[in-house]
């Protein structure tokens, strides 16, 4: 059975501004940290932008709730969720 996770990415990651509206389907009871593997292979760049701005792996949110990886990299997603980084956008 395949569940459907909404990725959006928005800011700058590194040098370059990404732009992410993305949906992928996935096997049921695929992890949060088996996504980051998934979200490579499809071209989505989540695990660059958590390598990259390393604030975001504790500021990821999923539906709408901040989902710290530390704390929820075993958490099993389900259809439907959404998956949203937005990284700085500006410094100051």
């Amino acid at each position: 059975m395949k569940v459907q996770i909404h990725v959006l990415i928005r800011g700058r990651i590194g040098d370059a501004w990404v732009d992410v509206d993305r949906r992928l389907k996935v096997a049921a009871g695929t992890t949060l940290a088996q996504l980051v593997d998934l979200a490579a292979a499809a071209r989505i760049p989540l695990r660059e932008a958590l390598e990259r701005s390393p604030h975001l792996v504790d500021t990821l949110m999923l539906n709408g709730e901040r989902c710290p990886m530390a704390e929820h990299a075993g958490r099993e997603l389900r259809d439907g969720d959404e998956l949203y980084l937005l990284a700085p956008l500006a410094g100051g």
